[in-house]
């Protein structure tokens, strides 16, 4: 029985490698350093588990591995894998040995991992320091990861998942040290669990992200689907982001969470949606997204001439960006049983101009499906609070769900969080779809018509608690028993003193 590789040895040796780099560069910068040693190390684990395994079979027929491991998940050419690289860890050009093996592992996984990484650099002077403090750091860090407890080989772990949940710890931890603002690259996964259950994929389905930061949100609705015998879901997942770095932590972290054929394309959205078949947008049953809130310039200047037609309902204000990618969302829906699940800052529900042009047409088509009103603080950065709006084809009625899930949540020191049993009772309260008394009212479209749509959850959701009632007489009389008591007192207080001669 091999020893056995634990979620929190993984991330106890992680965590304490970005020791390295604390307080001599910016995590937002540091993480990719950490993550992409980490996907190396796992990689390098994986083949030699698999070389090892296949030398078994194959007692002495050199050339039957050889085949055998050119049709592994990837390939590792000599020199590129992390035993290498720890055994040079005292050279003097280390960093450009470094650089050396992950364009190495690019070329010959060109399929898999073209361009994955081409941002990092570990022979950065600029970055690193000057080579003596740069060759430093760097041994530092590969004799963390040469750590024993952090044996990433498949038949150590604890689980399937423990490497991708350990990957999701790395970006949680350095989302919320660097502050992204809106949660750029990461969707806490509270909230993700929550949007899954919510647009509930289904075996086959295909699942889309357009904004996937670091992917966390696409994986966790895939992960909705349950695996078969062999470990695999039967669903396809596609995404697009458009930062380089934060395209290649998601490209990576589909791997580590065994989803190798996803497909993950980089650019923006909304000017140059990647997701296409011929001249039309990809369609999908779930489409699920985190995006950017409010964001200034995303491409309203040429949003009237959109060669797919996205914005017939209206253009988005040039300084709010939220409509044009819950618009981009909708377009993308299968058009039969599509399902949209998207995060919003809470003014999407009812700001004027021509976001409540768009917002109306959207709701008169039937498309509107439901709104979950969320606590504040929920997600890294930014302390304002958001809601879930959900969007479906081919709906059996006009009505429209609304839940204040605002006052359920845990508090944090510095982030809230939902917990278990706020998801449980959200989702199963969507799936009834049943009024719950200051929590949940469904409605039809012409109650939000007689509200101008504006879709402001207390419009719907009477939070309202009368207070008790005070009786007047009962606190005069209270009042004046302690005013009595408090005279007695000074009185007794008074004659202390007296008898002690003050």
């Amino acid at each position: 029985m091999p020893n056995i590789t634990t979620q929190r040895d993984i991330n106890d040796v992680v965590w304490r490698a970005c020791d390295t780099f604390r307080g001599t560069i910016d995590p937002s910068q540091y993480k990719d350093y950490i993550l992409v040693l980490l996907f190396l190390k796992y990689v390098s684990d994986l083949m030699k588990e698999r070389r090892a395994h296949y030398e078994a079979r194959y007692a002495g027929d050199a050339e039957r591995v050889r085949r055998a491991m050119e049709r592994e998940r990837f390939v590792i050419p000599e020199g590129a894998d992390f035993d290498s690289l720890y055994a040079a860890r005292t050279q003097p050009d280390i960093g450009e040995r470094m650089d050396k093996a992950l364009a190495k592992l690019e070329d010959a996984n060109k399929e898999k991992l073209e361009g994955v990484f081409r941002s990092i650099d570990f022979n950065s002077e600029a970055q690193l320091g000057e080579t003596k403090d740069r060759n430093a750091k760097l041994k530092h860090l590969l004799d963390d990861f040469a750590d024993p407890r952090l044996d990433l080989r498949p038949d150590h772990l604890e689980s399937r998942d423990v490497l991708g949940d350990a990957y999701e710890f790395l970006v949680k931890n350095f989302a919320s040290n660097s502050g992204k603002k809106g949660g750029e690259f990461y969707t806490p996964p509270e909230v993700s669990k929550l949007i899954a259950r919510i647009v509930d994929p289904q075996v086959g389905e295909r699942i889309a992200d357009p904004c996937c930061g670091s992917g966390s949100l696409l994986i966790r609705t895939g992960e909705r689907v349950p695996a078969d015998a062999h470990g695999v879901r039967n669903v396809a997942l596609f995404g697009q982001e458009a930062n380089g770095a934060t395209w290649a932590l998601a490209k990576m972290n589909m791997y580590l969470h065994g989803f190798d054929h996803a497909r993950v394309e980089r650019g923006d959205t909304i000017r140059s949606p990647k997701l296409v078949e011929g001249d039309q947008l990809m369609r999908f049953d779930v489409v699920v997204a985190n995006p950017p809130f409010s964001l200034d310039k995303w491409g309203a200047d040429t949003a009237a001439n959109d060669r797919y037609h996205r914005f017939h309902r209206g253009v988005p204000p040039k300084g709010r960006g939220d409509w044009a990618f819950i618009t981009h969302m909708i377009e993308t829906m299968n058009p039969v049983s599509g399902r949209v699940g998207v995060v919003v800052p809470n003014g999407v529900l009812f700001r004027g101009g021509s976001e409540a042009v768009i917002r109306r047409r959207v709701i008169q088509e039937n498309l509107l499906d439901g709104v979950i009103g969320l606590p504040s603080n929920l997600f890294f950065g930014v302390g304002i609070p958001a809601a879930l709006v959900f969007f479906r084809q081919g709906k059996s009625d006009d009505s429209v769900f609304f839940i204040d899930a605002s006052r359920d949540f845990e508090k944090g020191k510095n982030q809230n969080r939902l917990r278990e049993q706020d998801i449980e009772r959200i989702s199963a309260t969507w799936r009834a779809r049943e009024d719950v008394p200051r929590f949940a009212k469904r409605v039809t479209v012409a109650e939000i018509e007689a509200n101008d749509f504006n879709l402001n959850i207390p419009l719907y959701v009477d939070t309202f608690e009368e207070e008790q009632s005070v009786d007047l007489a009962t606190v005069q009389r209270e009042i004046e028993r302690l005013e009595r008591e408090l005279e007695a007192t000074k009185r007794e207080l008074a004659g202390a003193l007296r008898e002690v001669g003050l």
